[in-house]
């Protein structure tokens, strides 16, 4: 009570947000006169004048207002668009890195063009993200008139671009390309092997469109980059012939449908168990086992397979091959692979050619890719739903922008059906009613299955209709172009993130690029334009004397975010319209998240056979289901996150490491420091601590130095020596792999030599990587069993996370050294294979390497005596001309100590 009579006093914080803005609306319009006064190189010369503005010390908020009145006058020029009001509101809550909120056919492309063209002018690039590759081409091309006009480059990232083609295209002022794109082109730059060939830029503004699709229902699946494991088809459908036979009988597991778990039971273990040795599968021993361990894990993806995952709902079989479908939207993600082998398992459980398995190069989930942003902003019709998520875990605030007019359409209440084939014929009436009054309509639905059976139905009763899902993918803009016309029936799998309006009467523009194509610009194609433009008004008046876009819900979702997308459809820009969902009590959310007490009460009032309960307390029932479905989601990617985030802060760590080195033309320090590392690993493992010589493990050390180095030294002897320690054995350990890296550099020649150190440094680093990321999978899987015995999962996690990657960088050390120490160059041809890199790598001064080939250190050589390629001649007694020794040299006095533990001592 306190709170309702607060906000009307003060208003909500959004309302606050709005009257803050509103204000600087009012300077943008006070603007326009004397924009509108300038001609068109005036008005594109604004551009340098505003970066010339801001070399001087102005910032982005100091020319907003003059840089949204150009952006607007050169849109009224170049697109024959003028931005509204409330569109420069939501200019500026994107410039101000927040999240949009507005509703369907409010103009968001053309809004995002105001901060687009504010961010630019820093020159830093802005990325604006979109769903899909149509939309990222058709919005680039549209709104890159405008920022041509106005002296900005804009580029595009499409699928299958080459690398030069996409290094244009980040360079670029403005870059359009979709979060997939984007991401994995991240991915793809952090395994490249100079810095010339990354294709991306520093990150420093994203905008993202459909920003709830792409930040939050799209972050449940991280980004992979994976390369080829070894074969397993055999065994995948060998598998699958035995599951196929269990899931017969729904004794042998138990589904838990909410969390979309499956588990054998103890009657299905034991049937499992039998049929796998009947096909040959299971050899000695049980099925638990721990030789059996990977039997184990393709019965279990074969069981989700079977049981989880349907054909025409979660995925469809396309030539040959098993295609996602994107739950949201409905499209088809073509390339996109189910992980860990269950895409293997649905290719088993369909019949087609099992594609080999993939293991993990790189990977990294959306909430961490778009984190990476400095700023980060996005737009959408549906956000305050999720506003908690997008501020927990983006820092984004959403702020609602009222429509440009007030909305118009009628929100009936919900009809609740007892079965699904009452609902259906339920649907079918109305729809023949709307339809006889030539009212178009939008049947939405949740599955390709769903639209299919409707669409018989209709067939059935001889109704006209259009289906738009993920099977006639390509025929999308044509049905949309006229889903809007007198009498349109359209039924759509999920219309979340289309990006195209359906519009009253027909799209103009889409009807005459279909229907004209490339026609030549000759009278008789004005004259068809013109008829089509005729055609379309006559068809908008009526339209909206049926009353405008009729939308149904044949389902609730999920997701309160999807139904309000489905409803937007209707009544855009002030257009009239209706919307109403039918609901059954057989439908998923009501038989997973209904509760029984519901189904039992409407029961108990006697409802018949076709009749409808229609109450709004119902609809609110309903959306306090969908609040509880959210909330329960929430946690999942948040808990999902959390472990993420570990692996996150090693992976920033990994590729900004490997960054450093590729920026290096130099890397032989650090290659004698892992070297120094590894010596000092082995002696410590073989010379305890403030032991007696007798005690040392001699033979041990001498035979791992041999293996890693590939060095026979005298250890033994060393030890019979008076005064010898584990830092003196260390030190000449070190010293003859100096002499003897020296000497192998000398002969293949310091260019070669600097090539062959950055390849192994970076190959050596990716194989590692490769090699923890499935090790932290491993990890993943079984770490929640460690609840059972009262410990946190993600406190051990991040425990046994951080040991693997001291592990890693161990065995990253021991592998370079040991490939350095045993590298072998054959006789260079006539023409040398490395010319091209030597121009690039320049000739690097490192002590220790000398100038000339053959006369590199040789054993027993004093190490004082060599001279650093490209400098003067090491004095031992003058410091000053020791240069810049590495820590793990020799100290050029001449000790035979490192100079870490010599002249180089700290403090």
């Amino acid at each position: 009570m306190l709170s309702r009579f607060v906000r009307a006093l003060f208003g909500t914080a959004n309302d606050r947000t709005l009257k803050a803005f509103q204000r600087r609306v009012s300077e943008i319009n006070a603007l326009e006169p004397q924009m509108q006064a300038l001609d068109d190189a005036a008005l594109a010369a604004k551009t340098v004048e505003f970066r010339d503005r801001l070399a001087k010390g102005a910032t982005l908020d100091d020319l907003l207002p003059e840089a949204f009145a150009v952006t607007r006058e050169a849109s009224r020029r170049v697109l024959g668009m003028r931005h509204f009001d409330v569109q420069l509101i939501g200019g500026m809550v994107l410039h101000s890195g927040r999240i949009a909120e507005m509703r369907t056919g409010e103009g968001k492309t053309l809004v995002a063009t105001l901060a687009v063209y504010l961010s630019a002018l820093s020159g830093k690039g802005v990325h604006v993200v979109t769903v899909n590759d149509y939309l990222a081409s058709r919005d680039a091309a549209e709104m890159g008139q405008l920022y041509t006009f106005l002296g900005l480059t804009t580029g595009v990232i499409v699928p299958n671009m080459p690398d030069e083609q996409r290094r244009q295209a980040y360079a670029a002022d403005i870059t359009y390309g979709t979060n997939n794109e984007f991401g994995f082109d991240y991915l793809r730059d952090n395994m490249k092997y100079q810095l010339n060939e990354m294709v991306q830029r520093p990150f420093h503004h994203a905008i993202v469109d459909e920003v709830d699709s792409i930040l939050i229902d799209e972050a449940r699946t991280p980004l992979i980059i994976s390369g080829p494991a070894e074969d397993s088809s055999d065994l995948y459908r060998a598998v699958d012939s035995v599951v196929a036979q269990l899931v017969q009988d729904p004794a042998t597991y138990e589904k838990d449908e909410k969390f979309r778990t499956v588990i054998l039971t103890d009657a299905g273990s034991d049937t499992v168990e039998h049929l796998l040795r009947e096909a040959g599968v299971l050899d000695e021993g049980g099925l638990y086992d721990l030789h059996h361990v990977a039997v184990v894990h393709h019965v279990q993806q074969s069981l989700r397979a079977h049981t989880l995952f349907s054909r025409d709902v979660d995925y469809i079989v396309r030539d040959g091959k098993v295609v996602i479908i994107d739950e949201f939207t409905g499209r088809m993600m073509e390339g996109r692979r189910y992980s860990d082998g269950l895409h293997q398992a649905l290719e088993a459980k369909e019949h087609v050619e099992v594609q080999q398995e993939n293991q993990t190069l790189a990977s990294i989930t959306f909430q961490n890719f778009f984190r990476l942003y400095p700023r980060l902003s996005g737009m959408t019709g549906t956000a305050m739903t999720e506003a908690d998520e997008f501020a927990e875990i983006y820092n984004l605030d959403v702020v609602a922008i009222p429509t440009n007019r007030p909305v118009a359409r009628k929100d009936e209440d919900d009809e609740i059906y007892l079965t699904e084939g009452e609902k259906f014929a339920a649907v079918v009436k109305l729809i023949r009613e709307v339809h006889q009054r030539q009212q178009p309509i939008l049947v939405g639905t949740t599955s390709i299955e769903k639209s299919e059976a409707l669409s018989a139905l209709l067939k059935r009763e001889g109704i006209p209709h259009h289906v738009l899902n993920a099977r006639f993918h390509e025929m999308e803009a044509k049905i949309v172009a006229q889903a809007g016309a007198p009498g349109a029936i359209t039924i759509a799998t999920n219309m979340a993130g289309r990006g195209t309006d359906i519009k009253l009467g027909g799209n103009v523009e889409m009807l005459i690029a279909q229907q004209l194509g490339d026609m030549e610009d000759t009278p008789e194609r004005a004259a068809a334009e013109q008829e089509i433009r005729d055609r379309v008004t006559r068809d908008h008046a009526i339209v909206r004397e049926a009353g405008g876009l009729y939308v149904i819900g044949t389902e609730r979702h999920e997701s309160r975010r999807i139904d309000n997308q489905l409803r937007g459809r209707a009544g855009r820009q002030g257009d009239p319209g209706n919307s109403k969902f039918f609901i059954s009590l057989q439908d998923d959310l009501m038989r997973i998240f209904g509760s029984d007490r519901m189904s039992g009460m409407f029961q108990k009032m006697g409802m018949q056979e076709g009749e409808a309960i229609v109450h709004p307390w119902l609809s609110k029932a309903l959306e306090r289901a969908q609040k509880k479905v959210e909330a329960r989601n929430f946690d999942m990617r948040k808990n999902t996150l959390k472990y993420d985030d570990v692996m996150n802060d090693q992976r920033k760590e990994v590729y900004a490491q490997r960054r450093e080195f590729m920026a290096l033309d130099d890397v032989s320090s650090t290659v004698a420091d892992a070297q120094d590392d590894v010596i000092d690993t082995l002696v410590a493992r073989h010379i305890p601590e403030k032991s007696f010589a007798e005690q040392w493990d001699v033979e041990g050390l001498t035979q791992q130095v041999h293996k890693v180095f590939g060095l026979d030294l005298p250890i033994a002897d060393w030890a019979r020596e008076d005064g010898m320690d584990a830092e003196s054995v260390a030190d000449r350990i070190s010293q003859a792999v100096t002499q003897s890296q020296a000497a192998r550099a000398a002969n293949i020649g310091p260019d070669l030599m600097r090539f062959i150190e950055k390849q192994i440094l970076l190959t050596t680093y990716d194989a590692v990587w490769k090699e923890h990321l499935h090790a932290l999978d491993q990890l993943r899987q079984g770490i929640g069993l460690r609840a059972y015995g009262q410990k946190d999962p993600l406190n051990e996690y991040k425990h046994e996370a951080f040991q693997l990657f001291t592990f890693m960088l161990e065995e990253m050390r021991q592998r370079v050294a040991s490939l350095m120490a045993h590298v072998e160059v054959s006789p260079p041809p006539m023409e040398d294979p490395f010319a091209d890199t030597a121009a690039i790598h320049a000739d690097p001064e490192v002590a220790g390497y000398a100038s000339e080939p053959g006369t590199g250190l040789t054993p027993g050589a004093a190490p004082e005596m060599a001279a650093p390629i490209g400098g003067s001649a090491i004095m031992p007694d003058d410091p000053s001309s020791w240069g810049e020794t590495p820590r793990n040299a020799p100290c050029p006095c001449g000790s035979g100590k490192k100079y870490k533990h010599c002249h180089g001592q700290l403090g």
